[in-house]
């Protein structure tokens, strides 16, 4: 899952552990204890569960490991709060985590202390090379439940009748600037793609291997919530020769009409956000979110494009600086992009974007040895790949070689479309 760290970062390493967990909690400031056990769908797990996995993760592959003698905070726990690593120990089925009513949040938060407590006292010894890069890799993982944990926030707070706002809006109403899509060209060639240079990554981003590209060109901002209103207008939804088989299935059996957290009322469509409902006026030139990837791939037939392929869009954003509107911006929703012209924008931040491509392993692929390995390449089957991060990403998460990766029905992360040609 993860790879190195460089020697000599230990004392970054370990200011990174801690921001990463002040973070988590600072996340959980505007839910109630209530709001914490609550578990919408099968995909999501309860805020109270994200913050007891994550201690557990450092708890089990570092603790339990790096420090002799350590005493487990809690004999259950080891199984009680596993994801899915069948390796390491048998775990509850995931749609029942809602059910774990116990251990209570005050014992919870004190789990989260005592692993603190412990990891801190390794960090300021002389802490081996493996424990270094497996602390950089639990910041990372926990990075991700920060980003799961707004995610199904937002899918509780949706199917909450009350449809509560997670947080006010800071700023006033969104206007809608987006101009006209423009389709920026890329050479193609032979090139290289996969991470590179030092630092961490998950090993699903290795090796590092050239590829053969035909030129492309990439739409220089993401499709908005305005135009996916005129594919639903066209019929999108009604018009099976735009979907793949599996996709006009997923529309019959689950009664799909338009993107996740979208009503229709006498006024017209409203959206749901983390920031509370609001008209589709307002978000207009916001790109649209949470679609699947049939939703994505049926848009741009409608549209007479397609989706890039993963590696297209790598290579797009290997030179650019990871900047934009990531969860570090606060906005925690998608909005509209600054006039562009013919350069790429919103490559970072606001929606993953779907890719064409498969989640495959790349040439010479090699998980990470024992449990650990078990993160990434037991997935590379049935499932799609993003790029490029969301509204609710970490902004030092993210880097131009990341492979998100889903199935393709999936319609509850922040998931949007930009268009490919060529």
């Amino acid at each position: 899952m993860g790879t190195t760290v460089s020697l000599n970062v230990q004392g970054d390493v370990a200011e990174r552990f801690r921001s990463v967990r002040r973070r988590t909690m600072e996340l959980c400031k505007p839910l109630t204890p209530e709001d914490m056990m609550v578990q919408s769908c099968p995909e999501a797990s309860p805020a109270k569960w994200h913050l007891a996995h994550t201690a557990w993760f450092f708890e089990s592959f570092i603790l339990n490991v790096f420090q002799p003698g350590y005493q487990l905070f809690n004999e259950d726990f080891p199984w009680l709060f596993n994801s899915y690593y069948r390796s390491f120990a048998d775990f509850p089925e995931k749609k029942l985590r809602a059910s774990f009513s116990r251990p209570g949040l005050d014992e919870i938060q004190r789990y989260r202390s005592y692993v603190d407590e412990h990891l801190e006292r390794l960090l300021e010894g002389n802490p081996e090379p493996e424990m270094l890069s497996r602390v950089e890799l639990g910041a990372n993982h926990e990075e991700q439940h920060q980003e799961l944990l707004l995610t199904d926030v937002l899918h509780a707070f949706y199917t909450n009748p009350l449809r509560p706002a997670y947080l006010e809006e800071a700023n006033g109403a969104e206007s809608d600037s987006s101009e006209p899509v423009r389709f920026v060209s890329f050479e193609g060639g032979l090139v290289d793609v996969g991470f590179s240079g030092h630092g961490f990554c998950y090993d699903n981003e290795l090796p590092r291997h050239r590829v053969w590209l035909e030129p492309y060109a990439l739409g220089n901002r993401l499709v908005t919530n305005g135009e996916y209103a005129e594919f639903i207008e066209d019929g999108g939804y009604s018009r099976s020769e735009l979907w793949l088989s599996a996709g006009w299935d997923a529309i019959e059996q689950n009664g799909w009409k338009a993107p996740l957290y979208w009503n229709k009322d006498e006024s017209g469509w409203r959206i749901f956000t983390l920031r509370g409902e609001k008209r589709l006026e307002e978000l207009k030139g916001a790109p649209v979110s949470q679609v699947s990837y049939f939703e994505a791939d049926a848009f741009a037939r409608w549209a007479g494009k397609r989706l890039p392929t993963e590696l297209e869009w790598e290579v797009a954003a290997q030179s650019r600086r990871v900047e934009g509107n990531l969860m570090d911006s606060g906005r925690l929703r998608p909005v509209s992009a600054e006039s562009a012209k013919d350069q790429i924008s919103q490559l970072w931040g606001d929606c993953w974007e779907w890719t064409a491509s498969a989640y495959l392993g790349y040439p010479g692929f090699e998980p990470l040895a024992g449990s650990l390995g078990e993160y990434n390449g037991k997935f590379m089957s049935g499932q799609m790949v993003l790029r490029g991060g969301s509204c609710a990403t970490p902004q030092a998460h993210i880097r131009s070689s990341y492979r998100n990766f889903f199935q393709p029905e999936t319609r509850w992360q922040f998931s949007g479309i930009r268009l490919a040609e060529k």
